[in-house]
């Protein structure tokens, strides 16, 4: 066989590459593998782990610990980037952004800065963090509940550049405080703040100056997530009165559609469901199945289509997972709550199941597991037909809002007093 000369001087190089994916195997064997969880919802915001090789049944008294720690209050979501974690907690008057080190849980560093909640916050939940770290290229993006927002250099904690969301643009923290978490678009930092003209502010991630602001619908507890509709990225952001739709290069409407409940929480991720169809839901208004049209007179301009609506299902602040065309997610604001799943192409409700509580769902390895909000922990298979339970504990205390996080075979999860790293595999 007739090699080129080109050919043989690439064959050293590969060489040298081969041996070096093989030696980060051997240090890093799950980091080679299996995809880091770096913003809310995991790499893609699907809550859908990369992981493979998981147990099929738990012991009466739940996976392995690996290890366990205090950490205060707050629901902030554990990310994961080879052998860190990052998270968000409050200890008095200071809110904490801490880095542990993955297999042990002890801290690596702490970045602590006052954050008192604003008059009126609704302390019945607590006041620590709601919202999640963003970690993009070394650098971690953090908003408190009091909307105050840090870009910290992810290996120290050094502060690189901040802003009060709130005395700067007038955010709205709501009842429970500033909850949103930030995601990167582009060269961007993009983050709901609900003031007047600022709706949307995107800041650019070397500096934090203002890219653009926009708008001025007021924000709700909601996380924003980039979709593709008609070819283009339209940044799809629950409100407190309705989801809107905007460019993300640049803040401009693109449409909007009106929900609404009587505590103005519209606090779900949306779904892209079909080729331009959204799903939206919200506790009291329900579900909706959304086709986005676009004009065809050339203008750019869009407008709305309700295909169905169902009020069977109504997702409060848990996580949903869609798989294929079926949505599974917890349904209820008040008891009693109920595991369920949708038809998205029909809007028609296939199932629900009791036994638990309000409830974050995370996906993996063909499983779904669960987490309620009174602390138990669930393993499940689920079909468009049924939910079949492997394995059931209580593990955390109420109130367990924070959604689990998987990487590999390693589940890290936490309530308002501790943090568990534990072993699924």
């Amino acid at each position: 066989m007739f090699t080129s000369i080109s050919d043989s001087l690439m064959m050293p190089k590969m060489r040298v590459g081969i041996f070096a994916i093989i030696f980060l195997f051997i240090i890093y064997p799950q980091d080679i593998i299996f995809a880091q969880w770096t913003q809310f919802g995991g790499t893609d915001q699907s809550f859908k782990a990369n992981s493979s090789g998981l147990a099929s049944d738990w012991p009466t008294e739940g996976p392995r610990k690996i290890w366990q720690r205090e950490l205060g209050e707050g629901y902030s979501t554990i990310l994961v980037d080879g052998d860190r974690l990052y998270t968000m907690y409050r200890a008095g008057d200071r809110e904490r952004v801490v880095c542990l080190d993955e297999k042990t849980g002890k801290t690596i560093w702490e970045h602590v800065y006052e954050a008192v909640p604003r008059k009126g916050h609704g302390k019945e939940y607590g006041v620590g963090p709601r919202s999640t770290p963003l970690l993009v290229d070394g650098r971690l993006y953090t908003i408190g509940v009091a909307a105050k927002m840090h870009c910290l250099d992810a290996s120290t904690g050094k502060v690189i550049w901040m802003h009060d969301l709130a005395l700067e643009f007038d955010a709205n923290r709501s009842f429970g405080g500033y909850s949103s978490s930030a995601i990167e678009y582009k060269d961007t930092i993009i983050t709901l703040v609900g003031g007047a003209g600022a709706s949307i502010v995107a800041f650019n991630k070397s500096d934090g100056s203002v890219a653009w602001k926009k708008l001025s619908f007021t924000n709700s507890y909601a996380t924003p997530r980039v979709m593709k509709i008609h070819g283009e990225d339209q940044l799809v952001a629950f409100m407190e009165t309705e989801v809107i739709a905007t460019d993300p290069n640049n803040g401009n409407l693109k449409w909007k559609f009106p929900c609404v409940n009587q505590w103005k929480e519209n606090i779900s991720f949306p779904h892209l469901i079909a080729e331009n169809t959204v799903l939206i839901s919200s506790a009291q208004a329900g579900t909706f199945g959304l086709k986005i049209n676009k004009s065809d007179k050339g203008d750019g301009k869009f407008s709305v289509e309700q295909l169905w609506h169902t009020k069977k299902l109504q997702l409060y602040h848990g996580t949903s997972i869609l798989m294929g065309h079926v949505l599974y997610g917890s349904t209820g604001v008040t008891a009693p709550h109920f595991v369920s799943a949708l038809d998205t192409k029909t809007g028609k409700m296939l199932w629900r199941k009791r036994g638990f509580g309000k409830s974050n769902i995370v996906f993996a390895d063909g499983y779904l597991i669960i987490l309620d909000e009174d602390g138990q922990l669930a393993l499940t298979t689920a079909t468009a037909q049924d939910l079949v339970v492997h394995s059931k504990f209580q593990l955390l205390d109420k109130v367990s809002w924070t959604v689990p996080t998987i990487v590999g075979k390693k589940m890290y999860v936490r309530d308002q007093k501790s943090i568990f790293a534990m072993d699924i595999g």
